[in-house]
Protein backbone atom coordinates (compact mmCIF):
# COMPACT_ATOMS: atom_id res chain seq x y z
CA UNK A 1 0.00 0.00 0.00
CA UNK A 2 1.60 3.84 -0.83
CA UNK A 3 1.39 5.89 1.52
CA UNK A 4 -1.21 7.92 -0.51
CA UNK A 5 -3.55 4.86 -0.27
CA UNK A 6 -2.79 4.43 3.57
CA UNK A 7 -3.25 8.56 4.34
CA UNK A 8 -6.81 7.94 2.62
CA UNK A 9 -7.64 4.57 4.63
CA UNK A 10 -6.28 6.81 7.75
CA UNK A 11 -8.88 9.58 7.27
CA UNK A 12 -11.48 7.08 6.62
CA UNK A 13 -10.76 5.01 9.81
CA UNK A 14 -11.03 8.69 11.76
CA UNK A 15 -14.42 9.20 10.42
CA UNK A 16 -15.65 5.76 11.28
CA UNK A 17 -14.84 5.68 14.99
CA UNK A 18 -15.34 9.36 15.16
CA UNK A 19 -18.95 9.85 17.03
CA UNK A 20 -19.57 12.96 14.90
CA UNK A 21 -22.64 11.84 12.38
CA UNK A 22 -22.33 14.40 9.44
CA UNK A 23 -19.91 15.39 6.90
CA UNK A 24 -19.86 18.56 5.21
CA UNK A 25 -18.70 18.20 1.47
CA UNK A 26 -18.59 21.20 -1.29
CA UNK A 27 -17.48 21.87 -4.73
CA UNK A 28 -16.95 24.83 -6.43
CA UNK A 29 -19.35 26.58 -9.32
CA UNK A 30 -17.91 28.35 -12.36
CA UNK A 31 -18.25 31.23 -9.94
CA UNK A 32 -15.99 29.78 -7.67
CA UNK A 33 -19.29 29.79 -5.21
CA UNK A 34 -19.36 27.40 -2.91
CA UNK A 35 -22.26 24.41 -3.35
CA UNK A 36 -22.52 22.24 -0.34
CA UNK A 37 -24.15 20.00 1.70
CA UNK A 38 -24.43 17.84 5.04
CA UNK A 39 -24.01 13.91 4.38
CA UNK A 40 -24.77 11.15 7.21
CA UNK A 41 -22.05 9.83 7.84
CA UNK A 42 -22.87 6.38 6.20
CA UNK A 43 -23.66 8.03 2.84
CA UNK A 44 -20.14 9.67 3.23
CA UNK A 45 -18.27 6.57 3.48
CA UNK A 46 -20.42 4.93 0.18
CA UNK A 47 -19.67 7.92 -1.35
CA UNK A 48 -16.14 8.13 -0.45
CA UNK A 49 -15.28 4.34 -2.42
CA UNK A 50 -17.95 5.24 -5.17
CA UNK A 51 -18.93 9.22 -5.25
CA UNK A 52 -21.92 10.01 -5.12
CA UNK A 53 -24.75 12.25 -7.45
CA UNK A 54 -24.88 16.04 -7.41
CA UNK A 55 -27.20 18.09 -9.78
CA UNK A 56 -25.57 19.39 -12.43
CA UNK A 57 -27.49 22.47 -12.31
CA UNK A 58 -24.46 24.07 -10.06
CA UNK A 59 -22.73 24.43 -13.75
CA UNK A 60 -25.71 25.41 -14.89
CA UNK A 61 -26.75 28.90 -13.33
CA UNK A 62 -24.94 31.35 -12.28
CA UNK A 63 -24.28 33.30 -8.75
CA UNK A 64 -27.65 33.90 -8.12
CA UNK A 65 -29.01 30.46 -8.89
CA UNK A 66 -30.78 32.10 -12.54
CA UNK A 67 -30.51 29.46 -14.92
CA UNK A 68 -28.53 29.70 -18.18
CA UNK A 69 -30.16 29.71 -21.42
CA UNK A 70 -27.04 29.70 -23.50
CA UNK A 71 -25.53 26.43 -22.26
CA UNK A 72 -25.14 23.40 -24.10
CA UNK A 73 -23.55 21.47 -21.29
CA UNK A 74 -26.85 21.44 -19.15
CA UNK A 75 -30.14 23.43 -18.85
CA UNK A 76 -34.11 22.58 -19.53
CA UNK A 77 -33.38 20.71 -22.49
CA UNK A 78 -31.71 17.97 -20.35
CA UNK A 79 -33.38 17.90 -16.93
CA UNK A 80 -30.47 18.80 -14.58
CA UNK A 81 -29.75 15.01 -13.95
CA UNK A 82 -27.31 14.67 -11.50
CA UNK A 83 -23.62 14.50 -12.05
CA UNK A 84 -20.96 11.86 -10.42
CA UNK A 85 -19.27 13.86 -7.61
CA UNK A 86 -15.76 12.54 -6.29
CA UNK A 87 -14.47 13.50 -2.46
CA UNK A 88 -11.07 14.26 -2.84
CA UNK A 89 -10.46 12.84 0.76
CA UNK A 90 -6.65 14.50 0.71
CA UNK A 91 -8.69 18.06 1.09
CA UNK A 92 -9.60 16.65 4.89
CA UNK A 93 -10.58 19.33 7.15
CA UNK A 94 -12.24 20.09 10.58
CA UNK A 95 -14.55 22.98 10.59
CA UNK A 96 -13.60 24.74 14.06
CA UNK A 97 -16.61 27.19 13.76
CA UNK A 98 -18.66 24.32 13.07
CA UNK A 99 -18.83 22.15 16.11
CA UNK A 100 -15.10 20.36 14.41
CA UNK A 101 -17.17 18.63 11.62
CA UNK A 102 -15.62 17.01 9.22
CA UNK A 103 -14.84 18.92 5.64
CA UNK A 104 -13.98 17.45 1.94
CA UNK A 105 -13.86 19.18 -1.24
CA UNK A 106 -14.76 17.24 -4.33
CA UNK A 107 -15.03 17.67 -7.85
CA UNK A 108 -16.97 15.58 -11.35
CA UNK A 109 -16.60 13.39 -13.80
CA UNK A 110 -18.38 12.93 -16.73
CA UNK A 111 -20.93 9.93 -17.57
CA UNK A 112 -17.28 8.18 -18.96
CA UNK A 113 -15.55 8.29 -16.13
CA UNK A 114 -13.55 11.18 -16.94
CA UNK A 115 -12.64 14.51 -15.47
CA UNK A 116 -15.40 16.61 -16.22
CA UNK A 117 -14.26 19.43 -18.43
CA UNK A 118 -16.82 21.79 -16.95
CA UNK A 119 -15.61 21.76 -13.70
CA UNK A 120 -13.01 24.26 -12.53
CA UNK A 121 -10.80 22.24 -10.14
CA UNK A 122 -10.72 19.18 -12.54
CA UNK A 123 -9.38 22.28 -14.96
CA UNK A 124 -6.48 23.41 -12.74
CA UNK A 125 -6.06 19.04 -11.90
CA UNK A 126 -4.92 19.25 -15.98
CA UNK A 127 -3.15 21.90 -15.84
CA UNK A 128 -1.11 20.50 -12.85
CA UNK A 129 -0.83 17.39 -14.39
CA UNK A 130 0.84 18.87 -17.70
CA UNK A 131 2.90 20.90 -16.00
CA UNK A 132 4.53 17.41 -13.85
CA UNK A 133 4.49 15.67 -17.37
CA UNK A 134 6.85 18.82 -18.44
CA UNK A 135 9.01 18.10 -15.13
CA UNK A 136 7.85 21.22 -13.08
CA UNK A 137 6.43 21.37 -10.11
CA UNK A 138 3.39 24.74 -9.77
CA UNK A 139 3.38 26.70 -6.63
CA UNK A 140 1.38 29.56 -5.75
CA UNK A 141 0.01 31.88 -3.17
CA UNK A 142 -3.18 34.10 -3.28
CA UNK A 143 -3.51 37.73 -1.66
CA UNK A 144 -7.39 39.01 -1.03
CA UNK A 145 -8.26 42.22 -0.29
CA UNK A 146 -12.23 42.66 0.99
CA UNK A 147 -14.15 45.43 2.36
CA UNK A 148 -16.16 44.55 5.56
CA UNK A 149 -19.61 46.17 6.80
CA UNK A 150 -21.75 46.53 9.89
CA UNK A 151 -24.76 44.65 8.10
CA UNK A 152 -26.53 41.02 8.00
CA UNK A 153 -27.73 39.59 4.64
CA UNK A 154 -31.34 40.31 6.08
CA UNK A 155 -30.13 44.30 6.80
CA UNK A 156 -27.88 44.25 3.39
CA UNK A 157 -31.60 43.39 1.71
CA UNK A 158 -33.77 45.68 3.93
CA UNK A 159 -31.63 48.38 2.88
CA UNK A 160 -32.57 47.64 -1.14
CA UNK A 161 -28.77 47.25 -1.33
CA UNK A 162 -27.68 50.30 -1.26
CA UNK A 163 -25.14 52.48 1.39
CA UNK A 164 -23.89 49.85 3.36
CA UNK A 165 -22.27 51.01 6.91
CA UNK A 166 -18.51 49.95 6.84
CA UNK A 167 -17.11 48.74 9.51
CA UNK A 168 -14.54 51.24 10.28
CA UNK A 169 -14.31 54.93 8.80
CA UNK A 170 -11.75 56.82 6.71
CA UNK A 171 -8.26 55.50 4.92
CA UNK A 172 -5.91 54.08 7.30
CA UNK A 173 -3.78 51.53 5.67
CA UNK A 174 -1.64 49.04 7.99
CA UNK A 175 -3.64 50.57 10.70
CA UNK A 176 -2.69 48.87 14.17
CA UNK A 177 -5.32 50.73 16.01
CA UNK A 178 -8.40 49.69 13.56
CA UNK A 179 -7.01 46.33 13.89
CA UNK A 180 -7.50 46.15 17.42
CA UNK A 181 -10.48 47.97 17.43
CA UNK A 182 -11.93 44.95 15.87
CA UNK A 183 -9.55 42.79 17.54
CA UNK A 184 -11.69 39.47 18.00
CA UNK A 185 -12.16 39.46 14.19
CA UNK A 186 -8.79 39.60 13.40
CA UNK A 187 -7.76 36.52 16.05
CA UNK A 188 -10.82 34.95 14.38
CA UNK A 189 -9.52 34.85 10.82
CA UNK A 190 -6.21 34.03 11.97
CA UNK A 191 -6.52 31.35 14.35
CA UNK A 192 -9.95 29.60 12.79
CA UNK A 193 -8.39 29.63 9.51
CA UNK A 194 -5.11 28.30 10.90
CA UNK A 195 -6.76 25.30 12.64
CA UNK A 196 -9.12 24.77 9.23
CA UNK A 197 -6.24 23.83 7.17
CA UNK A 198 -5.99 27.74 5.57
CA UNK A 199 -3.04 29.47 7.18
CA UNK A 200 -2.70 33.11 6.82
CA UNK A 201 0.89 34.46 6.31
CA UNK A 202 -0.21 37.93 7.12
CA UNK A 203 -3.06 40.07 7.91
CA UNK A 204 -3.53 43.81 7.78
CA UNK A 205 -5.53 47.06 7.04
CA UNK A 206 -5.71 48.09 3.75
CA UNK A 207 -6.01 52.06 2.67
CA UNK A 208 -10.30 52.46 2.70
CA UNK A 209 -13.29 52.70 5.24
CA UNK A 210 -12.91 48.52 6.94
CA UNK A 211 -10.96 46.86 4.10
CA UNK A 212 -8.91 44.03 5.17
CA UNK A 213 -6.02 42.23 3.36
CA UNK A 214 -4.72 38.70 3.43
CA UNK A 215 -1.79 36.92 2.29
CA UNK A 216 -2.30 33.42 2.22
CA UNK A 217 0.72 30.86 2.85
CA UNK A 218 2.15 29.51 -0.38
CA UNK A 219 1.59 25.87 -1.00
CA UNK A 220 0.90 23.64 -4.06
CA UNK A 221 -0.84 24.85 -7.07
CA UNK A 222 -3.94 22.45 -6.26
CA UNK A 223 -4.06 22.74 -2.58
CA UNK A 224 -3.47 27.09 -3.03
CA UNK A 225 -6.58 27.05 -5.14
CA UNK A 226 -8.52 25.25 -2.57
CA UNK A 227 -6.99 27.76 0.41
CA UNK A 228 -8.27 30.35 -1.64
CA UNK A 229 -11.60 29.07 -2.18
CA UNK A 230 -12.03 27.94 0.91
CA UNK A 231 -10.73 31.08 3.04
CA UNK A 232 -13.37 33.92 1.07
CA UNK A 233 -16.63 31.19 2.22
CA UNK A 234 -15.11 31.36 5.58
CA UNK A 235 -14.17 34.53 6.02
CA UNK A 236 -17.99 35.30 5.47
CA UNK A 237 -18.81 32.39 7.69
CA UNK A 238 -16.68 34.02 10.56
CA UNK A 239 -17.46 37.45 9.95
CA UNK A 240 -21.48 36.42 10.29
CA UNK A 241 -20.72 35.63 13.83
CA UNK A 242 -19.70 39.11 15.02
CA UNK A 243 -21.97 41.05 12.87
CA UNK A 244 -19.85 41.65 9.47
CA UNK A 245 -20.45 41.13 6.34
CA UNK A 246 -17.24 40.72 3.94
CA UNK A 247 -17.42 41.51 0.32
CA UNK A 248 -15.22 40.47 -2.14
CA UNK A 249 -16.42 42.62 -5.14
CA UNK A 250 -13.43 44.00 -7.18
CA UNK A 251 -15.40 47.09 -7.07
CA UNK A 252 -18.04 47.99 -4.48
CA UNK A 253 -17.13 51.82 -4.80
CA UNK A 254 -16.04 54.26 -7.99
CA UNK A 255 -14.76 56.51 -5.01
CA UNK A 256 -12.28 53.73 -3.47
CA UNK A 257 -9.75 51.64 -4.82
CA UNK A 258 -10.49 48.16 -5.80
CA UNK A 259 -10.16 44.35 -4.37
CA UNK A 260 -7.40 42.53 -5.53
CA UNK A 261 -6.98 38.86 -5.63
CA UNK A 262 -2.93 39.22 -6.48
CA UNK A 263 -1.46 35.20 -7.59
CA UNK A 264 2.29 34.49 -6.79
CA UNK A 265 3.30 31.56 -9.28
CA UNK A 266 6.64 30.03 -9.48
CA UNK A 267 7.79 26.39 -10.65
CA UNK A 268 10.27 24.61 -9.04
CA UNK A 269 11.62 20.71 -9.43
CA UNK A 270 9.41 17.73 -8.95
CA UNK A 271 10.84 16.62 -6.22
CA UNK A 272 10.51 20.09 -4.28
CA UNK A 273 14.39 20.80 -4.01
CA UNK A 274 14.87 23.97 -7.09
CA UNK A 275 13.03 26.81 -7.96
CA UNK A 276 13.49 26.82 -11.54
CA UNK A 277 13.08 30.84 -11.98
CA UNK A 278 16.02 31.38 -10.44
CA UNK A 279 19.03 32.21 -11.45
CA UNK A 280 21.75 34.00 -9.28
CA UNK A 281 23.66 34.88 -12.47
CA UNK A 282 21.11 36.93 -13.80
CA UNK A 283 20.50 41.06 -13.35
CA UNK A 284 17.45 40.39 -12.09
CA UNK A 285 17.68 36.70 -11.21
CA UNK A 286 15.12 35.37 -13.63
CA UNK A 287 16.15 31.92 -15.73
CA UNK A 288 15.52 31.80 -19.16
CA UNK A 289 12.75 29.12 -18.47
CA UNK A 290 11.37 32.29 -16.05
CA UNK A 291 11.29 34.54 -18.92
CA UNK A 292 9.53 32.12 -21.55
CA UNK A 293 7.08 32.10 -18.65
CA UNK A 294 6.58 35.21 -18.49
CA UNK A 295 6.53 36.09 -22.28
CA UNK A 296 3.70 33.60 -22.25
CA UNK A 297 1.33 35.12 -19.38
CA UNK A 298 2.01 38.88 -21.38
CA UNK A 299 1.17 37.09 -24.58
CA UNK A 300 -1.79 35.24 -23.81
CA UNK A 301 -3.33 37.85 -21.16
CA UNK A 302 -5.35 39.39 -23.48
CA UNK A 303 -6.65 36.58 -25.19
CA UNK A 304 -7.99 34.74 -21.70
CA UNK A 305 -8.66 38.16 -19.30
CA UNK A 306 -12.32 36.66 -17.97
CA UNK A 307 -10.50 34.07 -15.90
CA UNK A 308 -9.13 37.16 -14.15
CA UNK A 309 -11.54 39.24 -14.28
CA UNK A 310 -14.94 37.37 -14.54
CA UNK A 311 -17.63 39.35 -14.00
CA UNK A 312 -19.15 42.85 -14.78
CA UNK A 313 -17.45 44.80 -11.94
CA UNK A 314 -14.16 43.54 -12.48
CA UNK A 315 -13.69 46.03 -15.08
CA UNK A 316 -14.50 48.58 -12.99
CA UNK A 317 -11.51 47.89 -10.62
CA UNK A 318 -9.03 48.02 -13.70
CA UNK A 319 -8.57 51.39 -14.16
CA UNK A 320 -5.76 54.13 -14.42
CA UNK A 321 -4.34 54.91 -10.84
CA UNK A 322 -6.12 52.84 -8.85
CA UNK A 323 -3.73 50.31 -8.03
CA UNK A 324 -4.84 47.61 -10.43
CA UNK A 325 -3.59 47.21 -14.05
CA UNK A 326 -4.54 48.17 -17.25
CA UNK A 327 -2.16 47.08 -19.73
CA UNK A 328 0.06 43.89 -20.44
CA UNK A 329 2.93 44.82 -18.83
CA UNK A 330 5.91 43.91 -16.41
CA UNK A 331 8.48 45.28 -14.13
CA UNK A 332 10.85 44.16 -11.59
CA UNK A 333 9.39 44.85 -7.72
CA UNK A 334 6.90 47.28 -10.01
CA UNK A 335 3.00 47.69 -8.36
CA UNK A 336 1.84 49.27 -11.42
CA UNK A 337 2.16 46.59 -14.00
CA UNK A 338 0.10 43.26 -14.92
CA UNK A 339 3.42 41.03 -14.15
CA UNK A 340 5.23 42.09 -10.96
CA UNK A 341 8.62 40.54 -10.84
CA UNK A 342 9.97 39.31 -7.41
CA UNK A 343 13.61 38.80 -7.85
CA UNK A 344 13.94 37.06 -4.07
CA UNK A 345 16.08 34.64 -3.39
CA UNK A 346 16.72 31.18 -4.69
CA UNK A 347 13.42 30.22 -2.69
CA UNK A 348 11.52 33.37 -3.12
CA UNK A 349 11.64 34.51 -6.68
CA UNK A 350 8.33 34.44 -8.39
CA UNK A 351 6.38 36.55 -10.10
CA UNK A 352 2.80 38.21 -9.10
CA UNK A 353 -0.02 38.35 -11.46
CA UNK A 354 -1.38 41.92 -10.28
CA UNK A 355 -4.72 41.77 -12.73
CA UNK A 356 -6.83 39.37 -10.80
CA UNK A 357 -9.31 41.45 -8.63
CA UNK A 358 -11.04 39.46 -5.28
CA UNK A 359 -13.76 38.44 -7.43
CA UNK A 360 -12.06 35.33 -8.96
CA UNK A 361 -12.54 31.80 -8.86
CA UNK A 362 -9.01 30.81 -7.57
CA UNK A 363 -9.39 27.62 -9.73
CA UNK A 364 -9.78 29.12 -12.89
CA UNK A 365 -7.40 31.66 -11.95
CA UNK A 366 -4.07 29.86 -11.22
CA UNK A 367 -5.21 27.57 -13.56
CA UNK A 368 -5.10 30.26 -16.29
CA UNK A 369 -1.89 32.01 -14.83
CA UNK A 370 0.53 28.61 -15.21
CA UNK A 371 -1.38 27.50 -18.15
CA UNK A 372 -0.11 30.60 -19.85
CA UNK A 373 3.39 30.28 -18.37
CA UNK A 374 3.69 26.81 -19.81
CA UNK A 375 2.73 27.93 -23.23
CA UNK A 376 5.98 30.58 -23.24
CA UNK A 377 7.78 27.82 -22.09
CA UNK A 378 6.42 25.08 -24.71
CA UNK A 379 6.56 27.29 -27.37
CA UNK A 380 10.31 28.71 -26.50
CA UNK A 381 8.93 32.45 -26.33
CA UNK A 382 11.33 35.39 -25.54
CA UNK A 383 11.09 38.16 -23.14
CA UNK A 384 11.20 40.91 -25.79
CA UNK A 385 10.01 43.97 -23.66
CA UNK A 386 12.39 45.92 -21.06
CA UNK A 387 10.61 46.00 -17.50
CA UNK A 388 8.91 49.00 -16.70
CA UNK A 389 10.73 51.39 -15.22
CA UNK A 390 7.90 53.86 -13.62
CA UNK A 391 4.62 54.47 -14.26
CA UNK A 392 2.80 51.31 -16.13
CA UNK A 393 0.04 53.21 -16.91
CA UNK A 394 1.93 55.41 -19.30
CA UNK A 395 3.36 51.92 -21.27
CA UNK A 396 2.55 52.26 -25.42
CA UNK A 397 1.40 48.73 -24.65
CA UNK A 398 -2.59 48.24 -25.91
CA UNK A 399 -4.76 48.50 -23.23
CA UNK A 400 -6.89 45.46 -22.08
CA UNK A 401 -10.14 45.10 -22.92
CA UNK A 402 -12.52 47.29 -20.75
CA UNK A 403 -15.25 45.25 -20.29
CA UNK A 404 -16.50 41.78 -19.95
CA UNK A 405 -17.89 41.59 -23.44
CA UNK A 406 -15.38 42.55 -25.46
CA UNK A 407 -13.06 40.70 -23.01
CA UNK A 408 -15.16 37.05 -23.99
CA UNK A 409 -16.02 37.59 -27.62
CA UNK A 410 -11.91 38.29 -27.64
CA UNK A 411 -11.62 34.87 -25.52
CA UNK A 412 -14.28 33.33 -27.77
CA UNK A 413 -12.07 33.80 -30.61
CA UNK A 414 -9.03 32.63 -29.29
CA UNK A 415 -6.87 29.62 -30.64
CA UNK A 416 -4.73 30.17 -27.67
CA UNK A 417 -7.28 29.97 -25.17
CA UNK A 418 -9.19 26.50 -26.60
CA UNK A 419 -5.44 24.69 -27.43
CA UNK A 420 -5.02 25.89 -23.51
CA UNK A 421 -7.89 25.17 -21.86
CA UNK A 422 -10.40 22.81 -24.59
CA UNK A 423 -13.04 23.47 -26.69
CA UNK A 424 -16.18 22.21 -24.32
CA UNK A 425 -14.72 24.33 -21.24
CA UNK A 426 -13.88 27.87 -23.49
CA UNK A 427 -17.32 27.24 -25.22
CA UNK A 428 -19.11 26.69 -21.63
CA UNK A 429 -17.28 29.40 -19.96
CA UNK A 430 -17.63 32.08 -22.81
CA UNK A 431 -21.92 31.15 -22.53
CA UNK A 432 -21.80 32.07 -19.14
CA UNK A 433 -19.77 35.14 -19.37
CA UNK A 434 -22.05 36.02 -22.31
CA UNK A 435 -25.22 35.65 -19.83
CA UNK A 436 -23.52 37.49 -16.91
CA UNK A 437 -23.22 40.48 -19.28
CA UNK A 438 -26.63 40.39 -20.54
CA UNK A 439 -28.07 40.21 -17.08
CA UNK A 440 -25.83 43.55 -16.79
CA UNK A 441 -27.37 44.94 -19.90
CA UNK A 442 -30.99 44.16 -18.99
CA UNK A 443 -30.64 46.01 -16.00
CA UNK A 444 -31.75 49.76 -14.73
CA UNK A 445 -28.79 50.76 -12.71
CA UNK A 446 -28.65 53.64 -9.80
CA UNK A 447 -26.70 55.44 -12.04
CA UNK A 448 -29.34 55.76 -14.41
CA UNK A 449 -32.25 56.44 -12.38
CA UNK A 450 -29.50 59.91 -10.99
CA UNK A 451 -28.68 60.55 -14.49
CA UNK A 452 -31.95 60.42 -16.51
CA UNK A 453 -34.98 60.32 -14.35
CA UNK A 454 -35.45 63.89 -14.20
CA UNK A 455 -34.02 65.69 -16.58
CA UNK A 456 -34.54 63.48 -20.12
Amino acid sequence: MNSDSKKKNEILDQIRISKIQKIKVAIADIDGVLRGKYLHKDKFLAAAESGFGFCNVVFGWDSSDACYDNAAYTGWHTGYPDALARIDLNTFRKVPWDGGVPFFLGDFEDTQGRPLAHCPRQLLKSVIARAKTAGYQAFCGMEFEWFNFRETSQSWAEKKFIAPEPLTPGNFGYSVLRMNQNQPFFAAIMDELLAFGVPIEGLHTETGPGVYEAAILFSEALEAADRATLFKSSVKEIAHRFGILPSFMAKWSAQHAGCSGHTHQSLWSLDGSKNIFYDGNDSHRMSPLFKSYLAGLLKCLPEILPMFAPTVNSYKRLVDGFWAPTKPTWGIDNRTVAFRVIPGSSKSTRVEARVPGSDVNPYLCVAAGIAAGLYGIEKGLELKDAPIDGNGYQSDAERLPRNLMESTAKMSDSKIARELFGDAFVEHFVKTREWEWRQFQDSVTSWELQRYFEVI
